[in-house]
């Protein structure tokens, strides 16, 4: 077994520019789980099915359904989703998904074969709950709902998406409580994971903090 760094926590807490400079620091590899959410619901949603069809249906389409994560691309049975799993919409449809047990299911399994003996920084919003239990080291993420909202515009933004700040804010409330309040691994931090409010730190301080607690818990 590799070192598995599990980082969790809301949308735009920081998890995915932590987690991509933390694997580039320490030479690991990196999987972004959201994205295979996205990505799930993207390919359930073009085989017509939605997350009120029946089990039956999403169970025989999942079936179907391969996902690899490589170099930052979300590849479902070969094809690149990865334009097409980046607008709020998206996000909102995969969180309606993502409280299917069955959903999960198939989604979890990929997620640990990706990681399997691996050194991997993995983020998501049960990574340390349910998909990786026994990673050496839980952070968990968290920022206060204004910063999470700034940030969130900003990186929309920056890939050309036209999206107003009154979106942004509904897509995240909206996410908060379907992602804490779902009755399947619903988002919390590990009882042994360490909480970090990213609320008034940069991402250079975050980085450097959790750097220390990756050489501790190699050091022990």
């Amino acid at each position: 077994m590799g070192f598995q760094i599990a980082i969790d926590g809301p949308a735009a807490s920081g998890k995915s520019t932590i987690a991509r400079l933390l694997a580039e620091r320490l030479g690991f590899e990196h999987l972004n789980t959201g994205a295979t959410y996205r990505a799930a619901a993207v390919y359930l949603k073009e085989k017509g099915l939605n997350p009120s069809s029946p089990r039956e249906e999403l169970e025989r389409a999942l079936r179907s359904m391969s996902i690899d994560y490589r170099d930052g691309k979300v590849l479902v049975n070969g094809e690149d989703y990865t334009e097409r799993i980046q607008s709020p919409e998206v996000g909102i449809l995969a969180s309606d998904f993502a409280k299917l047990e069955v959903v999960r299911y198939y989604l979890i399994r990929i997620q640990r074969e990706i990681c399997d003996d691996k050194n991997v920084v993995v983020e998501g919003r049960d990574i340390g709950t349910v998909v990786l239990p026994n990673a050496q080291l839980k952070i968990f993420l968290t920022a206060s709902l204004e910063v999470r909202v700034e940030r969130k515009l900003m990186e929309y933004q920056k890939r050309g998406l036209n999206v107003s700040r009154e979106e942004v804010e509904k897509e995240l409330i909206s996410r908060d409580k379907q992602d804490s309040k779902r009755s399947v691994s619903p988002l919390k931090p590990a009882e042994d994971a360490v909480v970090i409010d990213t609320t008034n730190m940069s991402v250079n301080e975050v980085l450097q903090k959790i750097l220390e607690l990756v050489e501790e818990r190699i050091r022990s």
